[in-house]
């Protein structure tokens, strides 16, 4: 008998296949087809800073004129009718999540500033939420302020949620870290129980015929995986914090290297908004007849296992291995 069970967070999931946030987890009847599918958990989609902001000054107007300026607005404020704009419209939604489902229910806030995410946290906890992930955007588009800085407001705000909730966190962060190691061990000693590898940055594009800068929103490709299990890999062993993968995740072959590469879950979205919920079905059953082609029993043995403390050519998630990929193309050049 398969063993597809793994841990995240301190909790038991059922299986590594979790649905990150997205619009499809606004409606409790999607979360309900996402556990039927066999999803181990669910992240809802994300509370953003920029909505207890106009929540609290009441600035309807404000959500179209901004929503180009901060990741995944694109799809979560097409229009004030579309999105459940209240704090307490998402409370809401936890409430009926826990008593839809039975399988873990995690909250995310999407911000940086400190400023409401402590009592949103605490309420978040208080409605049901096994969990909080910490969705950390932050553009430092200012020159004047030092990667020192920004590091110590990322910490600072890990630090001061974790001290305000009794639920675990995870922090969803960017790449884009001078010294991505240093820093995953700093947010893992701030009490981040959880590192989400990666959140993407959506980037403007240019019109050129109206002059105007437009955002674009691009679903993600298997070829961002790449990135996430190179990380993954270094990472694991070395600090305490359980790592998810998401971005890139789209079949079993990705969720398999996922766990080779040493996370404990992998999160999946953009694969179902291209293929439909159910396609975690055909993701789970190709888990399934790959481990037994293969004679794996469980999750668990095979995470971890392709990271770079258990391979043979540590080189390979270093720069040691980077004149030799460029040799073995000269080689072929020169056969052509």
């Amino acid at each position: 008998m398969l063993d597809l069970t793994t841990t995240y967070l301190g909790l038991k999931l059922k299986n590594p296949l979790v649905v990150s946030p997205s619009p499809l987890t606004e409606q409790i009847g999607n979360i309900l087809r996402m556990e039927d599918a066999g999803a181990g958990a669910v992240v809802l989609h994300s509370l953003f800073e920029e909505q207890i902001v106009i929540e609290s000054q009441q600035l309807d107007q404000a959500l179209s004129a901004g929503t180009e300026s901060f990741a995944e607005s694109l799809s979560y404020f097409p229009d004030m009718t579309r999105y459940n704009l209240g704090t307490e419209g998402y409370l809401e939604i936890i409430r009926k999540a826990k008593q839809a489902v039975n399988i873990p229910v995690i909250a995310s806030l999407n911000g940086v500033s400190t400023g409401g995410w402590i009592k949103y946290a605490v309420e978040m906890e208080q409605a049901g939420a096994d969990a909080l992930e910490l969705n950390i955007f932050f553009v430092a588009n200012d020159p004047k302020l030092s990667s020192e800085q920004v590091e110590e407001l990322y910490t600072s705000l890990v630090s001061h949620v974790r001290a305000s909730v009794h639920i675990p966190v995870a922090v969803k962060l960017a790449p884009y870290f001078s010294a991505m190691a240093n820093m995953a061990k700093k947010l893992d000693q701030a009490g981040a129980a959880g590192l989400v590898l990666f959140n993407r940055f959506y980037q403007p594009d240019f019109d050129l015929e109206a002059l105007d800068v437009k955002p674009t929103l691009a679903l993600s490709t298997p070829g961002e995986l790449l990135l996430r299990l190179h990380w993954v890999a270094t990472l694991y062993g070395q600090i305490k914090a359980d790592m998810a993968i998401t971005g890139g995740v789209h079949t079993a072959q990705d969720l398999l290297k996922s766990m080779m590469a040493g996370a404990r879950v992998a999160m999946v979205t953009s694969a179902l908004l291209k293929n439909g919920i159910e396609h975690m079905e055909t993701i789970l059953a190709d888990l399934k007849a790959w481990m037994e082609e293969h004679e794996y029993e469980s999750i668990r043995q095979m995470q971890g296992s392709m990271s770079r403390q258990n391979v043979a050519d540590h080189g390979a998630f270093s720069r040691a291995n980077y004149m030799k990929v460029l040799s073995s193309y000269a080689v072929r050049a020169a056969t052509m």
